[in-house]
């Protein structure tokens, strides 16, 4: 698929099929993500795939987070909204979690550690897309929570990213109106 068409056709497809991708898909979705550019060479990625059983375990974080603050009481009257947050992540047959761990070179600034991991959650989504996989970036309160920090053994200095949803598409998103690029765009030239 041609780079402009697969950034003009890419959508986040928020219903994927049960049926597993093959392995060798996936691997080219996480070896077009540590191509992202990235200052100083240092590569701060790193990528967690969860499939099967995995996903059960991140659901119940996800429903623990939900979960904190509230009493046994809020609980069992909450007991249908916990349930929704621990099948989360049974939406879709694999997900990649993405975080960053910034380097902890002086010159190096973590806001450019960010933007490298997110320059490669886009090669990522744009290269599912082009084997025809269906993938959404996923985000959320929960994504930045110390539990779920623990859930993937990350240190006090990296962050979750989010999540990618990736999976073979049950719907074909439509097309949302952008912006014209010149409301965006400040052109400074003297």
């Amino acid at each position: 698929m041609d780079i402009n068409q697969a950034i003009r056709t890419r959508r986040s497809v928020g219903k994927v099929a049960a049926e597993m991708p093959d392995r060798s898909l996936i691997e080219k979705v996480l070896e077009a993500a540590r191509w992202a550019p990235n200052h100083h060479m240092t590569q701060p990625w790193k990528y967690f795939v969860l499939s099967g059983n995995a996903r059960n375990r991140l659901g119940e974080v996800m429903a623990e987070i939900k979960a904190e603050g509230m009493t046994e009481d809020e609980r069992v009257e909450a007991a249908s909204q916990l349930e929704r947050e621990r099948e989360k992540p049974l939406r879709a047959p694999v997900i990649i979690a993405a975080a960053v761990s910034p380097s902890a070179d002086s010159r190096v600034e973590e806001i450019e550690e960010i933007c490298a991991v997110a320059a490669g959650v886009q090669n990522a989504l744009l290269t599912a897309h082009a084997l025809g996989l269906g993938a959404i970036w996923r985000t959320g309160k929960p994504t930045y929570s110390p539990k779920m920090k623990a859930f993937f053994d990350l240190s006090e200095r990296e962050t979750l990213l989010g999540f990618l949803y990736i999976g073979h598409p049950a719907i074909l998103p439509k097309e949302r109106p952008r912006l014209p690029i010149a409301e965006k765009v400040t052109w400074l030239e003297s």
